[in-house]
């Protein structure tokens, strides 16, 4: 069975946070903080995971990563980040 992981990374330099979803976070860490050439998370390294969520479905961790990125989802960020 896969199980998928939706992520949210915190830069500490810039005050940036990023929500994510995948079925490999390591690699996936990996790529934001050492391998990419391109993109958001290049411009605000160095990243750190300050939470996750484990889900058995694609759907269901594409349906969380959205709700996060909402206006309540990112009031739930904001605490994290607060009480870090």
């Amino acid at each position: 069975m896969d199980e998928f992981v939706v992520y949210i990374l915190y830069s500490e330099k810039f005050s940036k946070n990023y929500t994510g979803f995948t079925s490999n976070l390591i690699a996936r860490f990996n790529s934001h903080n050492l391998l990419e050439t391109k993109g958001y998370t290049l411009k605000f390294r160095p990243w750190k995971v300050i939470h996750v969520e484990f889900f058995d479905s694609k759907s269901k961790a594409m349906k969380r990563e959205k709700y996060l990125k909402t206006g309540i989802g990112r009031n739930f960020i904001q605490k994290l980040i607060a009480n870090q």
